[in-house]
């Protein structure tokens, strides 16, 4: 490691509780939210909390969801880029850094991404010193790659939409010929895991009893859906599966890339999900279900949701509240969308009802589909009330318990095999790896580390005396 002193943010207990910051960090992070968003100091904004140190989240109307379990959606725009995966890439790249595997004075990042993680990548990365590049697919939103090149990253566009990720990987292989080259893979390095473990795990953990407090839900979570792009979100789960061993972890893909479901393949609308494989970071055996979702559904129904024919129907059509109308707006993006529907669906697959609280995430938000909205108000027609309430029925209300597959012995196994075909035959994995995740063990090895990285951190803090320490 070079002299060059590493730029520290949180520690994963400060992520999932920011109020152990310290007091002059922590405010003058808030402050630089608004006044410089680019400051390094914003890496202390990373964590599910505001100021005030509650859970931003929302409670959904049941006028809009159409079932009585209650959905509730963690929303990450108040994160630094306004996506959840900002947290992800600073423990993969703080974590790299603590054990001396990349220094900002050699080595070069890439960031391999369909959208948000890239997103996140350029910010940490460039925040933290490191040339960074981001490489995604072509056919993604242009505000995706906007955004990166405004973080300060380079950006390589390979062929290919949402699905494509071998190209992705392809590009990767490449990039590694030049020996200063460190590759940060969302689907592969377990600091994604850890993330979301441990501060997106606990923190559901926590809002259970809030919930439970203003009578919303029993005291527990009954399920979990989420998307899977490189499978860090869903790792969540796993925390919640320890605190309620009944709990369902649900995931969901693309109907046109149903991968896990029957080995499907295929490209689709729903960027940052359905890559066509299996990540090497997803923990199958705790998966109870795999569940598809129609891709166009996802972008109706995020026009529904943001266009403001499609508000002020929700309102004064179907009772929504004009406060909730206006809050979702804001924190819904389509991968959310997929997300909620999913809920829904689990809702009305497992026969769910009002004492139960099913949860997920908003994970980025419609600043990064203006152009797929324009896209589809070109395809079928400006939104007025009566394309609207079509919408919700087609949606929300009529989400079907169709395309599932529940997690047994047998299916767990076949999830777990597909990982071969990638992480063995394509990237460098051994067989004896492989057969290594089957113990759960090696989970729980990996989700104890966040206290020996925690006190590395604090260790450098101390020796380099920064950020109070």
């Amino acid at each position: 490691m070079s002299e060059q002193r590493i730029i520290t943010g949180p520690t994963f207990d400060e992520m999932l509780h920011p109020e152990k910051i310290a007091p002059d960090i922590r405010a003058k992070a808030l402050r630089m939210m608004g006044e410089d968003p680019l400051d390094p100091i914003n890496l202390f904004n990373i964590t599910w909390k505001d100021a005030s140190n509650k859970i931003h989240y929302h409670v959904l109307p049941k006028e809009l969801t159409g079932i009585d379990a209650n959905v509730v959606v963690l929303h990450s725009i108040h994160f630094p880029t306004r996506s959840h995966k900002v947290g992800a890439t600073y423990s993969v790249l703080i974590e790299k850094e603590l054990f001396g595997e990349v220094d900002p004075a050699i080595h070069k990042l890439v960031w391999p991404s369909t959208g948000n993680y890239g997103i996140g990548g350029a910010f940490v990365g460039c925040r933290m010193n490191f040339d960074s590049i981001v490489v995604l697919p072509a056919e993604m939103s242009r505000e995706r790659f906007e955004y990166i090149e405004r973080l300060g990253a380079h950006v390589i566009a390979t062929p290919g939409c949402e699905s494509n990720v071998k190209e992705i990987y392809d590009k990767t292989w490449e990039l590694r010929e030049d020996p200063n080259v460190r590759v940060l893979n969302q689907f592969e390095v377990m600091g994604n895991y850890r993330f979301h473990y441990f501060v997106t795990g606990n923190t559901m953990v926590e809002l259970a009893a809030e919930l439970q407090k203003k009578g919303i839900g029993n005291g527990k979570i009954a399920a979990y859906t989420s998307a899977m792009g490189s499978a860090g979100t869903i790792a969540a789960g796993d925390r919640m599966k320890q605190e309620w061993p009944d709990h369902k972890i649900v995931g969901l893909e693309p109907i046109q890339c149903r991968t896990l479901y029957d080995n499907g393949y295929g490209g689709h609308r729903i960027e940052g999900i359905g890559d066509k494989h299996v990540t090497w970071i997803h923990n199958v055996f705790n998966m109870d279900a795999i569940m598809a979702i129609d891709d166009m559904e996802t972008v109706r129904g995020l026009a529904l949701l943001t266009d403001p024919a499609g508000k002020e129907t929700l309102v004064k059509r179907f009772g929504v509240p004009e406060a909730d109308v206006e809050a979702m707006s804001q924190f819904f993006g389509i991968s959310s969308v997929c997300n909620v529907l999913g809920a829904i669906k689990t809702a009305k697959y497992y026969d769910m009802g009002e004492d139960d609280v099913i949860i997920t995430i908003c994970t980025d938000a419609i600043d990064r589909y203006h152009s797929v909205m324009d896209w589809l108000e070109g395809e079928e027609g400006k939104m007025d009330e009566t394309l609207a309430a079509y919408r919700l029925g087609q949606t929300f209300h009529g989400q079907k318990i169709d395309y599932i597959s529940e997690g047994n012995r047998e299916s767990r196994e076949r999830w777990h095999n597909l990982k071969y075909y990638t992480w063995v035959e394509q990237q460098g994995k051994t067989v004896e790896e492989l057969d290594a995740q089957r113990d759960p063990a090696w989970w729980q090895q990996h989700q104890h580390m966040v206290q020996e990285i925690d006190e590395k951190i604090i260790a450098y803090r101390k020796e380099n005396h920064i950020h109070g320490e």
